[in-house]
């Protein structure tokens, strides 16, 4: 399985740099997983925040796979459990999808247009966390899921 998280802007904080890493290699076990990096809009200062969000949703929506499953990290979407998270995972293997991108938007959240391209919308927490924090903490829930999966001793309940 492949699964792809879709990002906003770079990472600033080594700290946040390194923990990603060290989910990503140990990821490597288990899954393909691939973050992709969309970049900051130039001048984003001109633009009004529904310029912003349709301007990121364009550069997301061409990074989609479009075979796959489509998943926004999004505050209003269906909070899970690690366990449940993990089970949800083992769902959409056992239902074939061989892709899965998760996206975190950007400041301002999305687009209508990303809205409609995504399957399934999930939240992470009902706390707000910088989208730079999100991207380590959700890398690291996936690693947790796949450890669940094969009854490895990270996770405890």
């Amino acid at each position: 399985m492949q699964i792809n998280l879709i990002v906003v802007g770079k990472t600033q904080e080594k700290f946040l740099i390194n923990g990603e890493a060290e989910y990503h290699k140990r990821l490597k076990r288990y899954i393909s997983f691939k973050k992709i990096e969309i970049p900051d809009l130039k001048q984003a200062k001109k633009l009004t925040e529904n310029q912003i969000k349709t301007e990121e949703g364009k550069l997301i929506l061409d990074k989609i796979n479009p075979s796959g499953l489509v998943v926004l990290l999004d505050d209003k979407g269906k909070m899970h459990t690690s366990m449940q998270f993990s089970k949800w995972i083992q769902a959409k293997m056992n239902r074939g999808y061989k892709h899965i991108t998760f996206i975190v938007g950007g400041a301002y959240g999305f687009s209508e247009d990303v809205y409609r391209a995504a399957d399934e919308q999930m939240s992470l927490s009902k706390m707000t966390f910088s989208h730079q924090m999100i991207r380590l903490f959700f890398t690291e829930q996936v690693y947790r899921a796949f450890t669940i999966l094969r009854n490895e001793p990270y996770h405890h309940e």
